[in-house]
């Protein structure tokens, strides 16, 4: 679960209408939530609406990439391209630094954070029509909230960020906000799991390839050189975690997975203070949302999640 956990999924990924699971003493009961409603989140990062706003704002849209760092770290304030390169961990600090500060100058942070509420406003009553006013999305738009607000944001600076905006009035929008705190209080400990690990940010991704989380060329999106990928493997493959073809050996998929597994533990919080029935009600109400997310083409096949390829734990 690379990239600070942040990509979109593939529209390959499978949910069905099965239960997420029930979570007593369960971590992996976080990352199953996660699998139910990053999809959910997702489309706005690749979509048509966020490509207008970025435009009527200023920003080019040759690439999502412009306005996707002031997007997501518009939270922050009008941060330096050193923050933004911490938060996001996995980002080559020079591509950071291509984005960051100049967005800034394009748009203010509080005019970001105001059109990707309008974009996310136009997204879903495209997904949804009619059904934008449907009483189980303002009941989702509660619990989703209620996780949000249970999770802790010490040591976690993008889920603070997030966690501190005003949450809009519109159901719709206050269900996106809140599955952006998740995410990024997840992200946020993924980042601790990958430091405990001892892998570096371009490490973190040679090493997820390694375990077929996506093809190496996935990443190339995150600005590694050759040179600086074909070193970070170098390294791994000194510390037994890589062959000498590039692949995981049994040391690096076990390192991994406790990545993964810890990246679960520090991301339960809110999931326990919600409780599994409320969790699992949350999971039933955002499906319709869910499946016409999948259904929007937007969302790119690959992705550097590993959702689909790295599934969720079973109980």
């Amino acid at each position: 679960m690379s990239d600070h956990q942040h990509d979109a999924v593939s529209g390959e990924h499978r949910t069905g209408m099965e239960r997420v699971g029930t979570m007593g003493e369960d971590p992996g009961f976080a990352r199953r939530m996660w699998h139910q409603l990053e999809p959910v989140h997702a489309p706005f990062w690749y979509g048509p609406e966020m490509l207008k706003e970025a435009a009527d704002l200023g920003f080019p849209v040759h690439s999502r990439w412009p306005s996707y760092f002031a997007w997501r770290a518009a939270p922050l304030g009008e941060a330096s391209a050193a923050l933004v390169s911490a938060a996001f961990y996995s980002f080559s600090p020079r591509m950071v630094a291509e984005h960051i500060p100049a967005a800034w100058a394009v748009a203010p942070a509080r005019r970001v954070l105001a059109g990707r509420l309008r974009a996310v406003d136009r997204m879903y009553r495209t997904m949804l029509g009619d059904r934008i006013t449907d009483p189980g999305l303002a009941e989702a738009a509660r619990l989703a909230r209620a996780a949000a607000e249970a999770a802790g944001t010490a040591g976690r600076p993008l889920a603070a960020a997030n966690a501190a905006l005003p949450w809009p009035d519109e159901p719709h929008l206050a269900l996106w906000q809140a599955i952006g705190v998740l995410r990024e209080h997840r992200g946020d400990g993924h980042i601790a799991a990958l430091l405990t690990a001892e892998l570096d940010p371009c490490e973190a991704l040679v090493s997820f390839a390694a375990v077929g989380a996506a093809p190496q060329e996935t990443f190339a999106s995150r600005g590694w050189t050759a040179e600086e990928w074909a070193a970070a493997r170098d390294r791994l493959a000194a510390r037994g975690l890589l062959d000498a073809a590039g692949a995981a050996t049994e040391r690096g998929r076990a390192l991994r997975e406790e990545v993964e597994r810890r990246t679960d533990d520090l991301a339960y919080g809110p999931w326990r203070a919600l409780g599994t029935e409320r969790a699992e009600r949350l999971a039933e109400l955002v499906m319709p949302l869910l499946v016409a997310a999948l259904e929007s083409g937007v969302l790119p096949t690959a992705n550097t999640l590993g959702i689909g390829r790295i599934p969720a734990p079973a109980r």
